[in-house]
């Protein structure tokens, strides 16, 4: 793309539909407004495959997207949904859906709990910032009688952007970036979903699917990965080392991502790679993004104890 081209893109005087070849240039003034459903909804007795089949006709979604991209839209707004029907204790939600040239989207909208402060009362964490970090190790749900905490992993990973805003949180997924945001906006109540996806998009939920939980595993979400960096930038005891590492013995593979980690201590170290690697020898553990003084750090616990479940990618 010329320069000239990107400042008009960047400043708003030409708007671009699609990506590669398939982009497309138009003026302000001549692009197509967006079909918009809005609409506020009973939680009481709400199903949320009745909303979507009706979001799909009037949107008439069947007719307008790729069936990879209608099948990830379908999943991640019943499950996102659900949760707001389900978990958030409100008596109302509010969902809209809009429908653009170049993707689709959809936000959802309580003034319940909040999806952080419910985990956190449930599984009597300190505060509502353990409850984010449990709840992006995947499998966490308030309700395990009836739902399998998949929901939100899930939906992260299958659109381009989502993001999960509730009280003084926001975490935001973007698939471009390969990478996870946290923020703390004003307070306000309740939960916000916004989830969007390109509609010339490849991926396939079945893609997503078998990244967590593939055939080795009976197709079972059995593997996570976990972005360290969302914790801290540094980690030096053997108490960061249980936090971190809490909960994650339903897994057999865990996948510890380091990236913008500068460095780990001993403790840290020996109590994830050896000591935690050791009670639980069925499980695998990986590391990667690690930089120098991390690599160094692992490799030196792995030598004083089983380094079997350790390696980097």
């Amino acid at each position: 793309m010329n320069l000239h081209l990107r400042s008009l893109l960047t400043d708003g005087t030409v708007l671009r539909s699609g990506a590669t070849r398939g982009a497309r240039y138009m003026l302000p003034n001549r692009a197509a407004q967006p079909a918009v459903l809005a609409r506020s909804l009973v939680t009481r007795g709400c199903d949320e495959d009745r909303i979507w089949d009706e979001v799909e006709v009037r949107l008439q979604l069947k007719r307008t997207l790729r069936p990879n991209v209608l099948a990830i839209m379908r999943y991640a707004f019943t499950e996102m949904l659900n949760n707001a029907i389900e978990h958030s204790q409100a008596d109302r939600c509010a969902i809209r859906v809009a429908l653009s040239q170049s993707l689709v989207s959809f936000e959802i909208r309580d003034h319940g709990i909040g999806v952080f402060h419910s985990i956190a009362s449930k599984f009597k964490l300190p505060d509502e910032e353990a409850a984010l970090i449990e709840l992006l190790k995947g499998r966490t749900t308030t309700m395990p009688e009836v739902h399998t905490g998949e929901g939100i992993f899930f939906t992260s990973r299958t659109g381009d952007d989502f993001s999960l805003k509730s009280h003084r949180i926001q975490i935001e997924w973007k698939r471009a970036k390969q990478d996870i945001f946290v923020s703390q906006p004003r307070l306000s109540a309740g939960t916000l979903v916004r989830f969007s996806i390109q509609r010339n998009a490849r991926q396939t939920i079945e893609e997503v699917f078998g990244e967590f939980a593939p055939k080795q595993y009976d197709f079972q979400f059995l593997k996570t990965r976990v972005l360290i960096k969302l914790l801290q930038p540094d980690y030096v005891s053997r108490s960061e080392a249980r936090r971190l590492l809490a909960n994650l013995e339903k897994f057999r593979e865990i996948v510890l991502d380091f990236r913008d980690v500068r460095s780990v201590g001993q403790g840290f170290a020996d109590e994830v790679f050896r000591v935690f690697a050791s009670r639980n020898p069925s499980i695998a553990i990986h590391s990667e993004n690690t930089s120098p003084p991390v690599t160094a750090m692992i490799r030196h616990v792995g030598h004083t104890g089983s380094d079997k479940a350790t390696t980097e990618r």
